[in-house]
């Protein structure tokens, strides 16, 4: 459904994006993440038509959008909906006028733009707001107005550029579960750019860490999280910090000797490592963080653990690797 091939984007001797290769077949949740100045929003720019590309192509449902211009672009554009951080709705419209208003730019008929309006309220779970003004509506309510009117189109591919970011943790699960709802029940593509890993762990089927306007890193979550020691896979699973007194049982008085070693649950289990770990005199006791998730009926996840000196961390991290399991040094 989504194609670019060697895209490439430069601003004079700056280069934006180098050698992006990406594929997202249809009825995928593919999400891209990665730090500021990452590439993200020239990316954005270049998959809706607003910027070109000085090189390579980018091609939506066949169709190659760098080769269109005036009409022809408009219309590869009607593929593409839209759902923005901030919503921007027109406060003197109501969310059914918000809604329809895209429609109507398109010459639609009242009637018919009006009609399908409400429907996509109703889809979205607004069907009773219809004739709110947004002063009137929270700000998840508003998202499912903006969501509502990106698929006023009926686009084959919805881009999120931040959805969620402006929300709270409840009402972010409501809009990942709702755009997973529209995926399985619209069989439409979603692509969502987003700094938050929590999004990209709770509802992308794969993804893409960009950096420095590269492709650092992609594939499906799965596969992702459970490649032991990758960067990604410790941002998409953290550890929880460790507190003061956390802190002081890993230094004490005897510092300069006790090492932190980390596990990955990367094809292993947690009783696995316990065994493991329980052999060479490292007890559960000894676990000073640990996160450990269910992906795909696998559980991946990081384990680290507080041991006594140099030897002893060693002395484990053999232990492990003796039964396949990654562990190394954490600093």
């Amino acid at each position: 459904m989504i194609e670019l091939a060697s895209l490439r984007k430069t601003f004079g001797d700056t280069v934006a994006l180098e050698e992006i290769d990406l594929s997202v077949p249809a009825g995928e949740i593919h999400g891209i993440v990665g730090r500021s100045g990452a590439g993200k929003s020239t990316l954005i720019r270049c998959l809706t038509g607003l910027e070109r590309p000085s090189s390579g192509t980018v091609a939506i449902d066949g169709t190659d959008i760098t080769d269109q211009s005036g009409s022809g672009l408009r219309e590869a554009r009607r593929s593409i909906g839209m759902v923005f951080q901030h919503v921007n709705l027109l406060d003197s419209r109501t969310a059914l006028h918000n809604v329809a208003h895209p429609l109507q730019i398109a010459g639609v008929s009242k009637a018919e733009r009006l009609a399908k309006a409400r429907e996509l309220l109703e889809i979205v779970g607004l069907g009773d707001r219809a004739d709110n003004y947004p002063a009137q509506l929270s700000g998840g309510q508003k998202q499912r107005v903006g969501i509502a009117r990106a698929l006023a189109a009926e686009p084959k591919v919805l881009l999120c550029d931040e959805p969620t970011s402006a929300l709270d943790a409840t009402t972010t699960d409501q809009i990942l579960g709702l755009i997973r709802s529209l995926r399985d029940r619209l069989g439409i593509t979603v692509l969502i750019i987003t700094h938050e890993m929590s999004v990209i762990r709770e509802i992308c089927d794969s993804v893409t860490l960009l950096a420095d306007g590269r492709v650092a890193k992609t594939g499906k979550l799965a596969e992702v999280i459970s490649e032991p020691g990758s960067t990604l896979a410790k941002d998409l699973v953290p550890l929880p910090p460790i507190g003061l007194d956390d802190k002081g049982a890993a230094e004490g008085s005897e510092s300069s000797t006790s090492r932190l070693v980390e596990v990955s649950l990367a094809g292993t289990s947690l009783p696995t490592v316990l065994t493991s770990a329980q052999a060479v005199g490292v007890g559960a006791d000894s676990i000073l963080a640990g996160a450990v998730e269910t992906i795909e009926g696998k559980q991946v996840g990081r384990i680290r653990f507080t041991v006594a000196s140099a030897a002893a961390s060693k002395e484990l991290i053999t232990a492990l690797e003796a039964e396949g399991i990654y562990a190394e040094e954490a600093a």
